[in-house]
């Protein structure tokens, strides 16, 4: 018989796991369902470059309340229990799929309720990125945590890879289908997230909340592993982020309509999810700092081949390799910022980190959407790939410290990188 993975053996573990898993997959259906729909209504009264814009403007939507509420989000998780907060996010995120599945099925959605609820998924992602990530390390021993975040990986990115296709085939059945099902899936997501036990809390920290803000900002800013290892993935996403323009190529470019929209999408999170299979068994133990800086440059060249192409089965292996490449940038980026931040800081560390992740999502949605319209989808894309090629080497240059990185163990007596 099979043994399980040492996290998946305990019980508030697999409880987060499959939370994880749930809400995963119906985020990236709604991912999928608004962006298509918002493409479809635009493309009848626009352009096809104004309409793309409108796609980048979608992205935008999600990212301005994650970056407004950034700040506090962090001392949020770090002052209150994490796993109400989570529940709290879910629960807003299950409202918003309930939503649009009413509005659907009265034939109401327009493009401003599609955006106004882009900006509530955005409030809830605001608060369940750091509440998820700072309650991940409290329900496993620290020697297992790299195991445990590439399972985090194989939740998220398994559920990537199920909900574009599932999202795109329900929408072809009938949008008031998609956003229902999204609404089961966060359901069950919120029902696993209720099951998860008491667990372990960082003391209460005396300072005030604007100087909690300021203590870990000041820690991420003088903790150059954890500054590099999040602003590489900020700008080399934001610039080579080419699954905003997804809509486009299925439309456009590669004329596969909706049914090939989903496997296009669930190509990156494939890539990943085997990547993250593999690093669950097999973690890195060495030459982090290189593998990652190599894998950050391969996920700009598989971009600008994605960008080139107009035959589908390239396309899908360009952003299969782009998907794995981008994992194990996430996979070591992850373990550095988890062991080399102390517990009581997490939720601030991780509202940090997921402010960078989401500004080279979303934001990177709004900047592919701006470029496509001024130069183009297919030069936009290119033109992405080309500049998360150069960030890999000026960030190469400017982080010896994280380029030199050689096991994700090495600490000194205060958690940081001790010989790197």
């Amino acid at each position: 018989m099979p043994v399980l993975p040492a996290p998946l053996r305990i019980t508030n573990y697999r409880a987060f796991w499959v939370a994880r898993f749930f809400s995963t997959i119906a985020g990236m259906m709604l991912v999928i369902v608004i962006g298509w729909q918002v493409y479809d209504i635009a493309r009848l009264t626009m352009s096809p470059r104004d309409a793309a814009l409108r796609l980048g403007l979608i992205g935008l939507a999600q990212f301005l309340p994650l970056f407004g509420l950034s700040l506090v989000v962090g001392v949020v998780a770090d002052r209150f229990d994490r796993r109400i907060i989570a529940r709290l996010a879910v629960a807003l995120e299950l409202g918003c799929a309930i939503a649009l599945g009413v509005l659907a099925l009265q034939d109401a959605i327009t493009i401003p309720a599609l955006f106004i609820v882009a900006a509530l998924l955005g409030v809830g992602r605001a608060f369940a990125g750091p509440a998820l990530s700072a309650l991940a390390p409290n329900l496993v021993p620290r020697e297992i945590l790299p195991s445990a975040i590439a399972l985090n990986s194989i939740s998220w990115q398994t559920g990537a890879v199920a909900g574009p296709p599932l999202g795109a085939f329900l929408y072809a059945a009938g949008a008031p289908l998609a956003y229902l099902v999204a609404a089961a899936m966060f359901a069950a997501a919120l029902i696993a997230l209720l099951r998860i036990g008491a667990v372990p809390r960082p003391e209460p920290s005396p300072l005030t909340p604007w100087r909690r803000v300021v203590e870990g900002l000041g820690y991420v800013r003088h903790n150059r592993i954890v500054l590099g290892a999040i602003s590489l993935d900020l700008f080399a996403v934001l610039l080579g982020g080419a699954t905003a323009m997804l809509p486009v190529y299925a439309r456009d470019v590669l004329h596969v309509g909706v049914e090939g929209l989903g496997p296009l999408r669930a190509a990156p999170a494939l890539g990943a999810a085997l990547t993250a299979l593999f690093l669950a068994f097999r973690p890195l133990d060495r030459n982090v700092g290189p593998v990652m800086f190599l894998c950050v440059g391969l996920f700009g060249l598989a971009t600008i081949v994605f960008g080139l192409s107009t035959n589908l089965w390239l396309s899908l292996l360009a952003l299969t390799v782009l998907g794995a490449a981008d994992m194990v940038s996430v996979f070591i980026r992850s373990s550095l910022i988890q062991l080399h931040t102390p517990d009581a800081m997490r939720g601030r560390v991780a509202a940090v980190s997921t402010l960078f992740v989401s500004a080279s999502n979303e934001l990177g949605e709004f900047e592919s959407g701006i470029t496509a319209a001024w130069l183009g989808p297919v030069e936009a894309v290119v033109a992405g790939g080309i500049g998360a090629i150069l960030v890999t080497g000026l960030w190469a240059w400017g982080f010896p410290e994280l380029r030199r990185a050689d096991r994700f163990s090495d600490e000194g007596p205060d958690g940081r990188a001790a010989t790197l």
